[in-house]
């Protein structure tokens, strides 16, 4: 998505990336009855969702200032992490929907759901506004510039020029 606008006579653009992603939740073999090419694929599924879980525990950590400085997370040991390193890690906002079954029997299941999704809510990201190196140096000089202006209007300045007649400095 990329939205255009103007602010303070200056055209700005904002460019977001959208991630929408199924976890489809934890595969359990013997209540499935799984067997085979959909045995491997369900311990996949499992292992993507494992490392994930993983992912959360660690961003949620240094959210919360529990981690150890440099903490390692592990978004290489899964395409799915990898995939969503942007998303969780990053210069963004993250959503999470999760969807529960009612019932006694899926009870455990709920809670896990429940827990995921609670160490996802406390990943807290910093974001910051990127922008190019020549509109950060426009926009600094302005600040500078600004500055200046006002120190010179308060009288301040003395820049050490020795006394020097305004009118000399006019002739250089």
């Amino acid at each position: 998505m990329v939205k255009i606008s103007m602010f303070k006579g200056k055209k700005s653009q904002t460019n977001s990336i959208i991630n929408i992603v199924d976890l489809a939740g934890s595969e359990k073999s013997t209540q499935a009855g799984t067997s085979g090419d959909r045995l491997k694929e369900g311990n996949a599924i499992n292992q993507s969702l494992t490392t994930l879980g993983n992912v959360i525990t660690a961003l949620a950590e240094q959210s919360t200032g529990k981690a150890k400085k440099n903490s390692h997370v592990p978004f290489r040991d899964s395409v799915l992490t990898r995939m969503l390193q942007q998303a969780l890690g990053g210069n963004s906002s993250t959503i999470m929907v999760c969807a529960i079954r009612p019932g006694d029997l899926y009870f455990d299941e709920t809670m896990n759901t429940l827990k995921y999704a609670d160490r996802a809510k406390q990943i807290k990201n910093k974001p910051t506004i990127n922008e190019s190196d020549s509109d950060k140096l426009v926009r600094e000089l302005m600040e500078e510039n600004k500055r200046l202006k006002e120190e010179l209007a308060k009288g301040g300045g003395g820049g050490g020029g020795g006394g020097a007649d305004p009118a000399s400095l006019k002739a250089l």
